[in-house]
């Protein structure tokens, strides 16, 4: 991966590499396994919380949906028959090729 200045210095800056421009060589520390770990959300909470989210949620009308599955409904007929002909030709041409 090649670097620019910019990209060196800013990485000096935050101690990940050395003045040479060569990595620092760190180790991560192991997790204590003393640590307190956050407690379990009750699944009231939960649903709670959930529902608070999809309220943000921005809904598609009832016309976007619409549309939008239109659009979706008629490029999959599309597709389909695309890929409909080219099967159909490949077999043909194979089957002429091995009549030969």
């Amino acid at each position: 991966m090649a670097m620019n200045r910019e990209q060196k210095r800013m990485l000096q800056r935050q101690g990940q590499l050395t003045e040479d421009g060569a990595p620092k060589a760190s180790r991560r520390p192991a997790p204590s396994p003393n640590a307190p770990k956050e407690p379990r959300t009750k699944p009231k909470q939960f649903v709670r919380e959930v529902k608070g989210e999809l309220r943000k949620v921005a809904w598609p009308t009832r016309a976007e949906t619409l549309s939008l599955s239109m659009v979706v409904f008629v490029f999959l007929v599309l597709l389909t028959a695309l890929i409909a002909g080219l099967d159909f030709g490949f077999s043909k041409t194979v089957l002429w090729i091995v009549d030969q």
